[in-house]
């Protein structure tokens, strides 16, 4: 491998860099370490395992320069600068990770493993500007301080590409740091070094903009500090006179801040009313806030002229966040508008702290779990006297510890619940996808649809054009929309089987020339244990249930009917001829007279229609010897007439019937909530008759409704039509 080459400049700047570290650290036990850091540098650099990156910068020049801006913006921390140095070398493979830790210890391994797992989340994703790639770089951080590590690499970075040729990258990381590492800084209460990346990102992305603001400021960042703490010193001083506690700070609003600012208000830098703003923090009593903040704003009023259209009090009618605070804007020397806030140590944590946390109230998104974590890390940061870093050396980032966070192929990056699979990823990309899903590659190998994903996994879907949803995949999949599309689809697939499993029952019974009706399906269905109708189709429709088994039950029970026919007929309906019947046979041919205490005749009522005593009626001889009644409006009497004439005979009712006969009846009528109950009320009250069966179909508004009722005779039954005709909703009753 080659040999990294310094150029004279690098060389003096690294000496001079380590100078000031050993200086920074001070102990001797940390020079020992620097010193041994700077030998494994070289070494690595000499072995040809320290490469130039893709701005060609030298990769140790970078990493010192970085581990300087540690020290200089957060904190001295020899643990971090040595994660910092030993990354380069244990990523190309230079020093292996066992190495690490037996020369440096568990904690600083755990950074530069964390620094190489992010390295490795750049490399393969394409959705760096995305809020779930930062959730994914917090949970391969694992250790807070990775993240803060890589925030003020990324400060450094931008520091050295100032005018680099290569404007597209320069750019590509403009954004980056704009979008990513700015809030996560804001988060941790960095807010200098936010304010650094925001104004770089902007002079890198629109330098004419940076450089016309930077302009019209007309001044130094020194000069606005100095006017900041002239304004400050007489306000101190005439606080300090009235009794007040308080703290008073200054700042100067970042280059950044103002474009926002500009584009928000749609105006020119010199319209800005705050690029100057003081903030007032008293420590009052709860029973003397208000009276404080309003003495306050007295003095400052004194002092400088207000302007009464800038003026805010939220502390007489606080925001609906609770945000309390007196927002004034005073004339300050030099013709220079200055924004002072005045509020109490209570009111600004809840700005800072609460519901109206500083973060939220600029509009950057916030998660609850992120929130009370980052929290912490910045109280952390700014309250804590014996090093802060040290705090944090045991604090794991566990905040997404029930997410996980894969890859596509392309890139882009999908948030999923914690179990979640690979099922459940290819529903959460696309419905079509996960419902022909047939497994996939994860990293690369195959795996099964129930194979567990972890943070980081790249997941490519494998499908088939003949797959379809299985009942046993929701026994596996986690995600409400995995579940709940799989029912849909098996919902729609039972509904395609059930109609083609009652068509083939159709074909069949046609061409075998059986009339099953669909009261005979229902009986039948039971008979053969199916819970539903859909359920027994669709046994049909997948060949569990043979069309032969479902006809021979109903010849069965044809058989078994007929059986009991007989013998009733036996006992009550035999061949008689009274004397008033027999004149009339005599007179007009062969009758056959059925009905009480007629006896001797082997006969059965039709299926098909159905008849019941009063109806007129005919006979119809069939194959077996038995004489078939058939109503004369029935629908197949035209066909009987015209191919079997003389296998017909003439059929008359004599004395009463002494039993319910069936009848069926279609109602239509409106789909109204309580419209079956009625109808089923009337059937029910009505004397000597019965409901046997009812079946409701509805569609767009309207139901059609068939009803079997038990009735002894066609009076009843007109009786029984006319008073269903009457419910409300009902719009027409036929006997069928």
């Amino acid at each position: 491998m080659e040999q990294l080459q310094f150029t004279p400049q690098e060389r003096e700047h690294v000496r001079s860099s380590y100078r000031e570290l050993a200086h920074i650290f001070g102990v001797r036990e940390h020079c020992a370490d620097l010193a041994r850091m700077r030998r494994l540098l070289d070494e690595a650099a000499a072995g040809g395992f320290c490469h130039r990156d893709k701005f060609g910068f030298n990769p140790i020049c970078r990493s010192i320069d970085t581990a300087l801006s540690l020290c200089r913006e957060i904190s001295p921390d020899i643990s971090m600068a040595a994660a910092i140095m030993l990354f380069n070398p244990c990523r190309h493979g230079f020093i292996a990770h066992e190495q690490i830790v037996a020369d440096w210890g568990d904690d600083v391994a755990r950074m530069v493993a964390g620094l190489i797992k992010v390295s490795q989340l750049y490399a393969k994703s394409s959705s760096v500007e995305s809020e779930n790639f930062r959730n994914l770089l917090l949970v391969f951080a694992q250790d807070i301080r990775v993240i803060i590590i890589m925030i003020i690499d990324r400060l450094t970075l931008m520091h050295a590409i100032n005018h680099h040729p290569d404007q597209a990258r320069v750019m590509q990381v403009a954004a980056e740091a704009n979008y990513l590492y700015a809030p996560l800084a804001h988060r941790l209460g960095l807010y200098v070094v936010k304010s650094q990346l925001e104004d770089m990102s902007l002079k890198y992305t629109r330098r004419d903009t940076y450089s016309q603001i930077a302009h019209k400021l007309n001044q130094t960042k020194s000069a606005r500090d100095k006017y900041i703490a002239d304004f400050i010193a007489p306000v101190k001083q005439k606080l300090l006179e009235a009794g007040l506690k308080f703290e008073i700070k200054g700042r100067t609003k970042s280059i950044y801040s103002i474009w926002n600012k500009m584009l928000k208000q749609k105006l020119d830098v010199d319209k800005i009313y705050d690029l100057f703003a003081i903030r007032v923090v008293l420590d009052s009593d709860p029973d003397k806030e208000k009276r404080d903040c309003w003495l306050a704003y007295s003095i400052v009023t004194d002092m400088y002229r207000p302007n009464p259209s800038r003026m805010k009090d939220w502390i007489s009618i606080p925001k609906s966040n609770g945000y309390e605070s007196l927002h004034i804007t005073v004339y300050g020397p030099e013709e220079r508008w200055v924004e002072v806030q005045i509020r109490t140590k209570r009111m600004d944590l809840v700005a800072e702290k609460g519901l109206a946390a500083h973060w939220r109230y600029k509009g950057i998104k916030a998660e609850n779990n992120l929130d009370a974590w980052m929290n912490n890390v910045r109280d952390i940061l700014e309250t804590a006297d014996s090093g802060p870093l040290e705090l944090m050396r045991n604090m794991r980032m566990d905040i997404y510890n029930n997410e996980v966070f894969v890859f596509t192929p392309r890139g882009d990056l999908y948030r999923l619940p914690l179990g979640a699979t690979l099922l459940d990823f290819a529903f959460n990309i696309h419905t079509n996808l996960g419902e022909h899903c047939t497994g996939g590659k994860v990293n690369g190998k195959n795996q099964r649809l129930n194979y567990k994903l972890v943070s980081g996994d790249t997941v490519e879907i494998a499908t088939a054009p003949n797959q379809q949803p299985k009942r046993d995949w929701l026994n596996f999949v986690v995600t409400s929309k995995a579940r709940n599309k799989i029912r849909v689809s098996l919902k729609e697939i039972e509904s395609r089987a059930g109609e083609l499993g009652k068509e083939l029952l159709q074909r069949r019974c046609k061409n075998r020339k059986v009339e099953i009706s669909e009261a005979d399906i229902s009986r039948i269905t039971k008979r053969l244990n199916y819970k539903s109708l859909t359920e027994f189709y669709t046994a049909i429709s997948d060949g569990r249930l043979d069309v032969n088994t479902v006809i021979e039950t109903y010849e069965a029970m044809v058989a078994k009917a007929s059986e009991e026919t007989a013998r009733v007929s036996a006992d009550t309906y035999v061949m008689h001829q009274p004397a008033e019947e027999a004149e009339a046979q005599q007179q007009g041919g062969d009758v056959v007279v059925i009905g009480e205490g007629i006896k001797g005749i082997n006969y059965r009522l039709a299926r098909c229609c159905n008849p019941i005593f009063g109806d007129k009626v005919f006979g119809f001889i069939s194959a077996e010897g038995v004489i078939k009644i058939h109503r004369c409006d029935c629908p197949n009497a035209d066909h009987i007439r015209q191919r079997y004439p003389a296998r017909m005979i003439d059929v008359r009712w004599s004395g009463k019937i002494g039993h319910e006969m069936a009848a069926k009846l279609r109602i239509i009528g409106r789909d109204d909530i309580g419209i079956v109950t009625n109808i089923t009320s009337i059937i029910n009250k009505e004397k000597a008759t019965s409901l046997r069966n009812i079946s409701i179909e509805s569609h767009d508004g309207l139901f059609n409704g068939f009803v079997v009722v038990g009735v002894l005779n066609d009076e009843a039954l007109s009786k029984l039509v006319n008073k269903l005709k009457t419910v409300k909703g009902v719009k027409d009753v036929q006997r069928i």
